[in-house]
């Protein structure tokens, strides 16, 4: 039996060079599942999403899944695409094993954790305060340079990576320190400086954005008081779910979080074109 790609529609073309496209898939021209591209709405026209992936429970196990996502790679190719992404829920162990045996690399995941009624308490000695202006204007120069960085390390082009960066803390940080739903704080001990965090509350759940232990002071714990700082700022908001951003490669941080019990949601893969 033969698995192909039969397009559903025209291919969708944008004043900026996107494109989308929406194919069945189809064994001996039996449809048996769907899968939507689309190029990326940050990185541009030169890298591929795969949107969704969906073979029907009948074929499934049968390899459809695997011809259809190679397929897809030819048609990011025909596009001009030199790089492929996907984001796959925690839930899909099918999809992810797959994505793994084609050689999709993790970049990242989103973990998140349900909140006790009562947040942990911070350790004797630690506070959390707001951040001040003078505070905020260094802490955004460094955040916005480390954020690139992450992405250059993982592959990404410099000038994407720093646009990015730009669009990111812009969409997110549009007001400053007053950007409704934001808490940006400072950790001190025993009222020295020791760390920063940015957190945002939205009407269901808090994520953090960033959670950063000043260099002089790293491996001392000050990296889950950070984190038992956003339980208790969400908390605090009336929310009891919290989520976070967790890159490939950053161990330490990926088990602070597992030992507070944060479990992956999704994760974000990429695979280059050769």
């Amino acid at each position: 039996m033969t698995t192909t790609l039969r397009p559903t529609g025209p291919l969708h073309r944008s004043a900026d060079g996107s494109k989308a496209r929406t194919f069945d898939v189809c064994v001996n021209s039996r449809p048996v599942g769907s899968i939507a591209l689309a190029t990326h709405d940050v990185f541009g026209p030169e890298v591929c999403r795969v949107v969704e992936l969906r073979v029907d429970e009948p074929d499934r196990g049968r390899g459809r899944g695997t011809v259809a996502a190679l397929a897809a790679e030819e048609v990011a190719r025909g596009w001009g695409c030199r790089r492929i992404e996907a984001a796959v829920p925690a839930e899909s162990t099918g999809a992810l094993r797959l994505a793994t045996a084609l050689g999709y690399v993790e970049r990242n995941r989103n973990m998140a954790k349900r909140l006790a009624a009562e947040p942990a308490p911070l350790p004797e000695g630690v506070r959390g305060r707001s951040m001040t202006e003078d505070e905020y204007a260094a802490w955004l120069a460094q955040a916005k340079l480390s954020y690139a960085r992450t992405w250059i390390e993982r592959g990404v082009p410099e000038a994407e990576a720093r646009a990015k960066s730009e669009a990111d803390h812009g969409k997110n940080l549009a007001q400053g320190l007053a950007t409704p739903g934001v808490f940006l704080s400072v950790l001190t001990v025993e009222d020295e400086r020791v760390g920063s965090l940015w957190l945002k509350v939205n009407d269901d759940a808090g994520f953090v954005f960033d959670v950063r232990v000043d260099e002089r002071c790293r491996g001392r714990g000050h990296g889950r008081s950070l984190m038992l700082l956003a339980e208790a700022q969400t908390r605090a908001e009336g929310r009891d779910s919290l989520g976070l951003n967790v890159f490939a490669g950053k161990i330490p941080a990926l088990r602070l979080y597992e030992s507070l019990g944060y479990e992956p949601r999704t994760y974000h893969l990429y695979k280059p074109l050769l």
